[in-house]
C-alpha cells in the first residue's frame, strides 16, 4: 500500500543559542533518543541545527552514543560496481554520467559476467558483507533488467554477498522481478529536499523517485535511498530531506558530499567545509537513529583528515574503494581505520 507523499513543509532554523543553552539542549535530545527511545521532533532537530561550531564535538559525540545504542558497534562494508558506466538520458546537474553534459565520462556498454563476478569477488575478499551493481540509466528496460536477474542469483551464489542494485526509476513490475531475482537491497537516492529538487534535476521529478522507493519496500527489498549535500541547498531543505526520508523509512541512507565534476552544472560549486560535514552526519543520524548511515562519495574531498571523526559522529557503515566515477581511498586505508577506531565489521541488516 502506498504511504502519503513525503512532506515538503519548510523547517525554520532559530537563533543559535549560548552555550548553557546549547547543553540543555543536547541533554533533552539525549534524554529523548537514549532514555525515551523516541525519535526528535522536527523542531528539536531544528534547534539542534542551530548549535554554534563550538558544539559541533558535542553534537558528534551525542551522535555517536545514538548509533552505538540504536545500531551497536559494528560497520558494515560495501563495494560498488559501475556496471554500465555513461549514456544517462536524465540532467542531474551534479553528474558526470549525464549525456547532455560534455564531461569527461563517456559512455560504456554493460560489463559482462566475467568482469561483475570478479569485482564481486574482489569485494568478498574485503570482509565486505554487500556489493552493489550500479547502471547508469534512468530506469531498466527488457536487456537490462534480463542481466540483473541473472546477476544477482549468480553473484550471491557465487560469493556469498548480499546483491544490491542501482538502475533508475522502476515499475512495479521491475521491483516484483528484481525482488524474485534475490536483490537483497535496492538504491535510490533522493538526493535533496523535494523543494529545492527542481533546481537540480529536469527531466525527472521527485515525486518519481519517491515511489520508486516505496515500490522496493512493497516488493520485500531493503531500501537504501541516500542524500548528496553541497549542491547549495539550504539548512532548512537539509531538514526537510531528513523529515521526508523519515516518511520513506529507508533501512540505509548513504550520505554523499558533491565532488564537482568537469563540465556539469555544479563544477564550479565549492565543496562543503569539513567541519559542516561533521554538523551534518551527527544530525542525520541523531534525526534518523535506527538506519544504516553510510560514508559515501565525496568524502575524501570534503572530510580529508577527518574522516575518522565522521565514523564517530554516527556513521556505521562506508563504501570501500572507487565510486562511480570518481576514485576512493584505498580499501586498505578504510580498514585500518576501522581497526585503529576498535569498530568490528560486521553485517547490519536484520535480513542477513
Amino acid at each position: 500500500m502506498n504511504k502519503p507523499t513525503p512532506r515538503s513543509t519548510p523547517v525554520v532554523i532559530g537563533v543559535a543559542p549560548d552555550p548553557a543553552g546549547a547543553r540543555d539542549l543536547l541533554s533533552r535530545a539525549s534524554s529523548a533518543l537514549l532514555d525515551e527511545r523516541r525519535l526528535l521532533t522536527d523542531d528539536e532537530l531544528a534547534a539542534l541545527a542551530a548549535l554554534p561550531d563550538d558544539q559541533v564535538v558535542g553534537l558528534a559525540a551525542l551522535a555517536h552514543q545514538v548509533r552505538l545504542a540504536w545500531r551497536g558497534p559494528s560497520v558494515e562494508v560495501e563495494g560498488i560496481l559501475s556496471a554500465k558506466t555513461g549514456g544517462c538520458p536524465e540532467d542531474c546537474h551534479f553528474c558526470a554520467q549525464s549525456s547532455r553534459f560534455d564531461s569527461p565520462v563517456k559512455a560504456t556498454p554493460f560489463l559482462d559476467r566475467a568482469e561483475v563476478l570478479a569485482a564481486a569477488r574482489e569485494t568478498a575478499r574485503l570482509g565486505a558483507s554487500e556489493f552493489c551493481i550500479v547502471l547508469a540509466v534512468r530506469g531498466p528496460d527488457a536487456r537490462t533488467m534480463e542481466r540483473l536477474s541473472e546477476l544477482a542469483p549468480l553473484v550471491h551464489a557465487e560469493t556469498s554477498l548480499n546483491v544490491a542494485v542501482s538502475a533508475g526509476i522502476l515499475t512495479d513490475d521491475d521491483a516484483r522481478r528484481l525482488a524474485e531475482a534475490g536483490v537483497h537491497r535496492y538504491n535510490h537516492n533522493l538526493e535533496t529536499a523535494r523543494s529545492f529538487f527542481p533546481a537540480i534535476v529536469t527531466t525527472h521529478r521527485w515525486d518519481e523517485r519517491a515511489q520508486t522507493c516505496r515500490l522496493v519496500k512493497a516488493h520485500g527489498m531493503e531500501l537504501c535511498c541516500g542524500v548528496l549535500l553541497g549542491m547549495g541547498e539550504s539548512d532548512a531543505q537539509r531538514l526537510e530531506l531528513v523529515g521526508q526520508l523519515r516518511d520513506l523509512e529507508p533501512d540505509e541512507v548513504p550520505i554523499n558530499f558533491l565532488n564537482p565534476r568537469p563540465g556539469t552544472p555544479l563544477a564550479d560549486r565549492q565543496p562543503i567545509a569539513a567541519w559542516e560535514a561533521i554538523r551534518w552526519i551527527a544530525l542525520f543520524r541523531l534525526g534518523l537513529p535506527g538506519v544504516i548511515l553510510r560514508y559515501a562519495g565525496g568524502r575524501e574531498v570534503t572530510l580529508r583528515d577527518l574522516q575518522a571523526m565522521g565514523m564517530t559522529a554516527g556513521i556505521n557503515a562506508l563504501i570501500v574503494g572507487n565510486y562511480l566515477t570518481t576514485l576512493g581511498r584505498s580499501p586498505d586505508e578504510d580498514l585500518r581505520m576501522l581497526e585503529d577506531l576498535r569498530m568490528p565489521v560486521g553485517a547490519l541488516s536484520a535480513a542477513i
